[in-house]
């Protein structure tokens, strides 16, 4: 019989919901039956894609005499981390502060107020290794309970006043200087395999958005090798498009194996800007980024892509690809879907095509995995036409695998990274369909989570159908930036009015006393209030919110939200100057304020249709447009006399009955222009 978990909208608590465990999902429900039943809660965070999570699912959760043991000793409530970002954020300190470490699938125990008395991440079923079997420590924390309730109540009182102490947010004034800002990601850049630090190694995409933003030779350099060696190596899955979590080397060759939306949305915007700021005569460079952005898109078309739902717009993007699939033997396997053997190869590809593609991708006997299995480098600068075949058949070839399965939850702030990546690779590269994937993942969005008359957003939706979790900070921020994003390119005002609800919304729950966010709404659950400035695998639900600020400011004219922008930001200036490492996207806006001090403050370019502008093309002057525009300019495109975007279309027509680009950067406009080579003057010129 399945348990409260089956009515949820999340894929990894379904997951569990046929257990004998009588889980909870976390809410009121829960710390209402422990404190009815005078006991601790047992609180398992993990998430659908997590290789560990499911091990310890099997090892313990399914086992019958385990389940009863929890049943009888604890309140268990099963959190999925993607759906209740602020619940894992608060669990996640704790753990750490407990145990010096953190991971998934990651275990805490609570008193009935909610105060953590032990944490830990993954527990053998068996003592093994040192660690203590799950059992055991069921076994101790329950006797501790029991037996010395005072000591417990106590320690746990004592670490959540502590960990209430934690990390407290301080402003500054003072942007943070480039270069000392830039010199502190010198010392952790690997100089060898790009990136920062050592193994386990994760793609640095905000760090590289604020290098990017930087430009100079120097920060160029790193940008580029980073984004070339992680194209190059296996952490990019070159047969089926898209990035996968993290390497497990220095050098980006063996992955872990699973594939994060939020990961790739970063990662396609991240590939665009260094696309754009990479030299015509870098051919190959281009090439290889270009081949990243065409490829991730195509992947997030194929694979993640969620059914329109009738009635409900158009696709949105699910969550995640598990790292695990099933290998030929029926055995369940991590990474069996993208590895291969020089046998394999030659089956797919003949003699001849499968000894080159040895060469090529470095798969040799011995293998870069387990069981003499290799991920697929690429070496040198092969023939782009064979390679391009050769690939096509190994894909064909591939679809005869059994895929991981893939958490088909839809997170408003991944889609709005989506969104706004979706976007600015079509204008950049001129591609009306994915304009239009970016435009359907919007209204599908916006259709299931968001009822605005209700004053209702949620974070997460499954088969058109809402979740019950509130949406987040970052939930605001990002989706209202790949909706503001989505208006410039579309001319259509409509998304720019959302994305301000969504900003307007998010100043009223989240803001602090010092102008900052909170990360999510006060909880009666959680000991604490999560605030958390570091931009980790995601945009930091301040960073995300400052962006979008920006962003819907320019577009819309609105000082307040630019004014707003500025306050949220100085929150994050000591962060950015300490460990600019953690800090990805507000260090890229803290050089974009840096560079506006030095008369290169953000722009307004108004791209002005004639009526005679075919309505499904994109024109190549707002190409050109956003192919040079610096970090931090709003770019609008529209027909003369487009209302939506405050001042922006008055008395700017299209000149001579071509596209013409209209430039302004704070209380100086700039010639109109219609040829796309004189652009570049009006969007760098400093004033």
């Amino acid at each position: 019989m399945p348990n409260r978990l089956a009515e949820s909208t999340s894929p990894y608590l379904q997951q569990h919901a046929h257990q004998e465990v009588d889980w909870y999902p976390w809410g009121a429900e829960a710390f209402e039956a422990a404190r009815e039943r005078d006991l601790p809660l047992l609180v398992s965070t993990g998430y659908a894609a997590c290789h560990w999570c499911h091990v310890m699912a099997h090892e313990s959760f399914d086992d019958h005499e385990t389940a009863v043991y929890m049943n009888e000793h604890f309140v268990s409530v099963k959190v999925d981390r993607e759906e209740n970002p602020d619940v894992d954020s608060v669990l996640m300190n704790a753990t750490q502060a407990l145990t010096g470490q953190g991971g998934w699938p990651m275990t805490v125990f609570l008193t009935p107020d909610g105060e953590p008395f032990f944490a830990g991440t993954y527990f053998p079923p068996q003592p093994a290794n040192g660690q203590p079997g799950f059992r055991q420590v069921l076994e101790a924390l329950a006797g501790a309970w029991d037996d010395r309730r005072d000591e417990v109540l106590g320690s746990a009182s004592s670490i959540a006043s502590q960990l209430r102490e934690l990390n407290p947010v301080a402003s500054s004034t003072t942007v943070p200087g480039a270069r000392e800002t830039l010199e502190l990601l010198g010392k952790d850049y690997d100089m060898i395999h790009g990136g920062f630090g050592t193994a386990p190694k994760f793609p640095p995409a905000m760090v590289l958005d604020a290098l990017l933003v930087k430009g100079d030779p120097t920060s160029l350099d790193m940008a580029q090798l980073t984004c070339e060696m992680m194209a190059r190596g296996g952490l990019f899955d070159r047969v089926g498009g898209g990035f996968h979590r993290y390497a497990v080397d220095p050098g980006w060759v063996v992955p872990h194996f699973e594939k994060m939306l939020y990961d790739n949305a970063l990662l396609l915007g991240t590939y665009l800007r260094c696309w754009r700021r990479t030299a015509d005569h870098d051919g190959y460079k281009r090439e290889v980024y270009e081949n990243v952005i065409y490829s991730t898109v195509e992947w997030l078309e194929r694979e993640m892509r969620t059914e329109p739902v009738e009635g409900l717009g158009g696709g949105a993007f699910a969550a995640s690809l598990d790292a695990d699939s099933v290998d030929i033997r029926g055995m369940v396997a991590e990474g069996i879907y993208y590895l291969w053997n020089p046998d394999l190869l030659v089956d797919a590809l003949g003699e001849a095509d499968g000894g080159w593609a040895r060469q090529v991708f470095h798969v040799h006997e011995g293998g870069t995995f387990e069981m003499g299995l290799s991920t697929l480098q690429l070496h040198g600068s092969p023939d782009q036409a064979r390679l391009t075949a050769v690939l096509d058949k190994l894909r064909a070839e591939r679809a005869n695998r059994f895929p991981p399965s893939r958490d088909d939850k839809v997170v408003a702030a991944w889609n709005g990274l989506v969104i706004e990546s979706l976007v600015n690779a079509a204008m950049t590269f001129g591609e009306a369909g994915w304009l239009e994937l970016a435009r359907d993942a919007a209204q599908a969005v916006w259709d299931v989570h968001i009822d605005q008359a209700a004053d209702r957003f949620v974070r997460t939706s499954r088969d058109g159908v809402a979740g019950t979790t509130a949406a987040v900070a970052e939930d605001h921020g990002a989706l209202a930036l790949g909706l503001a994003r989505l208006a410039g390119a579309t001319g259509d005002a409509t998304w720019l009015e959302r994305a301000v609800w969504l900003l307007e919304r998010a100043d009223r729950l989240f803001t602090a006393e010092d102008g900052g966010f909170f990360d999510a709404e006060a909880s009666d659950e959680l000991f604490t209030r999560p605030r958390d400035l570091t931009d980790n695998s995601t945009p930091s639900g301040t960073s995300s919110m400052v962006a979008a600020l920006r962003l819907a400011g320019l577009l819309a004219c609105r000082e307040d939200l630019l004014a707003r922008a500025d306050r949220a930001a100085e929150t994050t200036w000591p962060l950015v100057a300490s460990q600019p490492r953690f800090a990805g996207w507000s260090l890229a806006d803290a050089l974009v304020l840096d560079e506006a001090r030095r008369g290169l403050s953000p722009a307004q370019a108004v791209i002005v249709l004639p009526d005679s502008a075919p309505e499904a093309e994109i024109d190549r002057l707002a190409t050109a447009a956003w192919r040079m525009a610096p970090a931090g300019t709003g770019i609008v495109v529209g027909r003369g006399g487009t209302e939506g975007f405050g001042h922006l279309f008055d008395d700017r027509t299209a000149r001579d009955g071509q596209s013409t680009a209209h430039v302004c950067r704070g209380e100086v406009c700039f010639e109109p222009t219609t040829d796309y080579a004189d652009l570049k003057t009006p969007l760098w010129s400093r004033c």
